[in-house]
């Protein structure tokens, strides 16, 4: 990846914590999906019955999006910290 090579590695810590607030943001999303909001206990006037909150996702589904987020997030990480094949690692 060339565009790595080319940055400091402060670029490289901004990089980083931009892609974990965006995969937080994605997997925030994700989880959310199906889960409704706002009034839904039974209203006299309206006609309409108590419907509970809907739930979203199963746990399991959630811990699985938010685990792949995480775990892209660790590999990218990674590939963006990692020293250039030029240059020697600090010790």
């Amino acid at each position: 990846m060339r565009w790595i090579d080319k940055l400091s590695m402060a670029q490289r810590v901004v990089v980083v914590i931009a892609l974990a607030v965006a995969l937080g943001a994605i997997a925030s999303y994700l989880t959310s999906l199906g889960m409704r909001s706002g009034w839904y206990a039974y209203y006299p006037l309206t006609g309409q019955q108590y419907q509970p909150p809907g739930n979203g996702l199963p746990g399991w589904l959630r811990l699985i999006i938010w685990l792949g987020a995480i775990g892209l997030w660790a590999c990218a990480s990674v590939t963006v910290l990692r020293s250039s094949r030029g240059q020697a690692a600090p010790d």
